[in-house]
Order: structure tokens, then sequence, then C-alpha cells
């Protein structure tokens, strides 16, 4: 991880000071180191055959095992597959802006997004960011930098009045999806009917979740007793530091059953090493890591 990713990450002041696509592309360099034979992404070449080698053909080509066997060159031939599409859902509600840690659940979905967003458009994945807050930020799979730039630009700034419709815009997705799909989310999943719908989504799509929490929802706030607000319903309540709220345990164990890759991830943690092995080891003996 480069050293400027790194002071960004940790100092969120510093977000509205360094050029955004800089550290986006410095950030998906990261991510996407050590996951090039992984299942992050659909797309690329698939082995179809192999053929006698003739002159001009690529040496990074060659079947060499088949000719050590046969004593006769051969090469590899490849058939293009069709161009997965990636539906990126950002959760952009109010309790993703509020937070213990100078890095919040927010700072973290949409730095994500856009360097998730940017591995797969190298990769010749169209990307579509859908914002699963009450931010209608939604464009078709693109290609196109551009897109992905203009659709990241309304999601950066934090909202504390905006409530969370991740289980509503998974239900439009999945109604407009014609084709399998890679669906990764990045929520709190504060939204009570998320997990239904993110389970049907399971069983039809390549899906993946990473569900960010503060180190206060596990307990961790050491404050005594306070009294708190939910910052989405409004309701007031009275916690206390020794009360463990959402471990996540209970979604991870729903989520990994209907075949979901799932990653809990706190604020106050290393974010780009977790998340890189996670989408480094999608799809493999990492299913449902933590």
């Amino acid at each position: 991880m480069t050293t400027a990713t790194a002071n960004s990450l940790r100092n969120p002041e510093e977000l509205a000071r360094v050029d955004f696509e800089m550290v986006v592309r410095r950030l998906a360099d990261d991510l996407a180191f050590g996951s090039d034979n992984s299942l992050f992404m659909g797309g690329g070449l698939e082995y179809a055959s192999s053929r006698p080698y003739q002159p001009g053909d690529s040496v990074r080509l060659m079947n060499w095992r088949l000719t050590a066997r046969t004593g006769q060159a051969f090469t590899k031939e490849y058939e293009a597959l069709k161009r997965t599409n990636v539906y990126i859902l950002v959760d952009t509600s109010a309790s993703m802006a509020v937070g213990s840690t100078p890095l919040t659940k927010h700072h973290i979905a949409v730095w994500a997004a856009g360097a998730i967003g940017l591995v797969a458009q190298r990769r010749l994945s169209p990307v579509a960011l859908v914002g699963a807050g009450e931010r209608e930020v939604r464009v078709a799979p693109s290609l196109a930098r551009n897109d992905l730039w203009r659709a990241l630009e309304p999601l950066r700034a934090p909202g504390l009045s905006e409530g969370t419709k991740l289980a509503e815009r998974l239900e439009v997705l999945l109604a407009h999806a014609t084709r399998q799909s890679v669906i990764i989310v990045l929520s709190d999943l504060h939204d009570s009917e998320a997990v239904t719908v993110l389970r049907k989504a399971g069983h039809l799509h390549d899906c993946a979740v990473v569900h960010l929490q503060d180190p206060t929802e596990a307990g961790r706030l050491r404050a005594g007793f306070f009294c708190g607000t939910e910052s989405e319903s409004g309701a007031s309540f009275l916690g206390s530091s020794r009360r463990h709220w959402e471990t996540g345990e209970g979604v991870r164990r729903d989520l990994v059953r209907a075949g979901i890759d799932y990653l809990q991830l706190s604020t106050d943690e290393q974010v780009v090493p977790k998340l890189r092995h996670f989408l480094a080891s999608r799809g493999g003996q990492a299913r449902g890591t933590r």
C-alpha cells in the first residue's frame, strides 16, 4: 500500500484536499494486487483447446506441458467470456456517516466502491454504482471511467439525515438484472429487510457483502452509560459501553448459507489488507471470512 493512500485513509480531513481520482487509482492498485487469479470479477478469457504452433504465435501462449509430452510445439487457444456486469451498492444512509473514529463507515464505503469499480473496469467488466441511501444514483453498467467518476461524485458527501433504502434498491436491481451479475454491497446493514433480499440475490447472482461496523457497535465505546439516538429513525435509547450491539454473527451465518461472500470490517482496523485478502480469495476457502 502506498504512503499517500495510507495517510488519506487514516485522516479523512485530507480527503477534501487530495486529488480524489488519484487516491482511488492508488487504492485500486493496492486492492488488485494478488487477486489476478481469483473469482473477483467474471470477465476475461477461458481456455478452449490447443493447436500446433505456427510461426508468429506468442511464446506466452505455448502449452508447455503438451509440448513436452508430445515433442511437438503446441499453442493454447482461448475464447472470450461474456462480460459480467458488476453492480456496487453504496449505503449512504445517516448511520454510515456517524462514527467514533476519524474514518467513518461512509468514508470506507465510497472509497472502496470507487477502487473496486476501477479494478472491475480494468478487467473489462462494466460497472454500475447504485446508491443504497435516499440519493438517486444509478447508471447503466459501463466501461467508461467518466461514468464511474460521475456516479461517485454525489455519494462523497456524508448525510446525517438520510434514510436507508438498501432492500428497496436491491429489489429493483434484481428485477432489472437480466443475466447473472456480480453484486457487491458496502453497508452497515441497518435496513431490517436487507438480509432477506440479499439471500434472494445470492441464489441468482455472484454476491459479496462488506459489512461495515463502528467499534461502538461491538461494545468498545468505553464511555459508561450514555443516551443515544438512532441516526436514521430518530429513536432515542439508553446504552452502555458494556452492551454488545449486533455482532454480525447471525448476519454472517445467514448470508454464507445463501452462498454470499461476507466480510465484517470495523472502522478502527487496517482496511486495505483485509479488503484485499477478501477480494483475492473470493469463492474459495475464505468464503464467509470475517
